[in-house]
């Protein structure tokens, strides 16, 4: 291939790159705008909760009531020049609404506006206990309720005390010296009003900062798929399309060197199909439940009934994805060679340990013959180990559980049929799969192929 066509093909697989790049741009962008509106909607629709803790301020209205006392005054004609004491009643009950409400946003909690509110309902608060006294000082704890609402620390303390300080000096000039419980209460009412505040803003941010995390995750995650996906087939299929040129182009006039090719390209594909496979593997990774689901799913697609059964403790995610390959591959294996009827897999674990077994009734062996690799001496001599497709099937399973510090045997069943028993520790680690062979399975059913 001349140096002019290299740099042909160079460019090419740059313009590919570039436009796979920015259609998985559009693709992340599309998702991204879709996620924002369920999420807009399901916040709509209520399903997800914008306030957390009182909510909004319907939840401190009900605390006016501790001014009816106050009320009931005006109407019973005990209270000297009524219609000041209603408008004062209108006034705080009117400033008291105001900042309730504006207590729960940040914003509107910091502006001046609701902080001259809560200094002019102080005022008030201050001339109707001065003139009236009786029930009217009850309106102290109300203010403090207020204060506590809007005011944080480190300003919650000096304020919460001038509240109280001037609470208590009007209600001992008004009603002597039992008006200090009456200090006491706005003292509580401020700082308990000011902590539930504070702890339900917390724990409001906390569930939107988790929900945003949620939002990123998903998000990062389709990116990182289709990146890898890109990462994986870009350069192989831009390396099959160059070879098949080259081929097409050579069969005319050289049909050997054509051939060369072919082999070329069988050999990337069959490499990419393996990546392929192990990207798919990672991002299907489920839970042991999951897998057991599957399997007998599989099985009774198959015309084999599934008896599953499990107990002990819950499992660590390492430990669940290990049993969750073996149960895969063992049950295909049954379904694709065992011609069996019956198929039971059980599930036990203990505080240490963990052991998975899994029995069919079939032949035992599959039809067919396959490569061995040797013969096992000692007590197993006779048996047949199993041959290994790059590093899955029973073999390279073998090779996995030995290396998380557990075992894995497969052999003809006491009481016919083929079993394979597996057998872990509770705290294992799943390890990456390895090229070269760990040890031999005992006994497995012959025509074993990767899955």
């Amino acid at each position: 291939m001349s140096w002019t066509r290299k740099f042909s093909c160079r460019v090419d697989e740059t313009r590919e790159g570039i436009r796979e790049a920015r259609k998985h741009q559009r693709y992340y962008k599309a998702n991204k705008q879709r996620l924002n509106a369920e999420y807009q909607a399901a916040e709509r629709a209520g399903e997800v909760p914008t306030k957390a803790g009182l909510g909004s301020g319907f939840g401190l209205l009900p605390w006016l009531l501790m001014g009816m006392g106050a009320f009931s005054n005006l109407f019973q004609g005990e209270t000297p020049s009524p219609w000041i004491g209603g408008l004062g009643l209108f006034t705080f009950n009117s400033l008291y609404i105001y900042v309730a409400f504006r207590a729960f946003c940040k914003e509107t909690r910091e502006a001046t506006s609701t902080r001259v509110a809560l200094v002019l309902m102080g005022l008030v608060t201050c001339g109707l206990a001065m003139g009236y006294g009786g029930n009217w000082l009850l309106f102290f704890p109300l203010l403090g309720l207020a204060t506590g609402a809007v005011v944080r620390l480190p300003h919650l303390r000096w304020v919460g005390a001038v509240v109280t300080v001037v609470a208590g000096a009007a209600c001992v000039f008004r009603d002597g010296w039992g008006g200090l419980d009456t200090a006491y209460a706005t003292w509580i009412s401020t700082m308990v009003t000011a902590a539930i505040m504070s702890l339900s803003e917390a724990v409001r941010q906390l569930r939107e900062a988790r929900e945003e995390l949620a939002r990123r995750a998903v998000e990062e995650e389709r990116l990182r798929f289709s990146r890898d996906l890109h990462d994986l087939l870009g350069h192989t299929l831009s390396v099959i399309v160059v070879k098949s040129e080259a081929a097409r182009r050579l069969a005319p006039r050289d049909l050997d060197a054509a051939l060369l090719q072919v082999c070329d390209i069988e050999s990337v594909g069959r490499q990419a199909l393996t990546e392929i496979r192990e990207a798919v593997t990672g991002y299907r990774e489920g839970s042991l439940s999951t897998d057991l689901d599957r399997a007998a799913s599989a099985l009774r697609a198959a015309g084999i009934e599934p008896v599953v059964q499990r107990s002990g403790h819950p499992l660590t995610a390492q430990t669940e994805a290990l049993l969750g390959w073996v149960v895969r591959e063992a049950v295909t294996n049954a379904v694709r060679h065992s011609g069996a009827e019956r198929c039971e897999i059980s599930v036990q674990g203990s505080a240490e340990r963990v052991r998975l077994r899994i029995w069919d009734d079939g032949r035992g062996t599959a039809a067919g013959t396959a490569p061995t690799l040797g013969e096992c001496g000692g007590e197993n001599a006779g048996t047949v180990s199993i041959p290994v497709v790059g590093g899955t099937g029973l073999k390279g399973l073998a090779e996995r559980l030995a290396a998380a510090g557990g075992s894995l045997e497969a052999s003809p069943g006491a009481r016919g049929g083929f079993v394979v028993r597996a057998e872990l520790p509770v705290e294992s680690v799943a390890p990456e799969p390895s090229g070269e062979p760990a040890g031999a399975v005992r006994a497995a059913r012959i025509g074993e192929v990767a899955g």
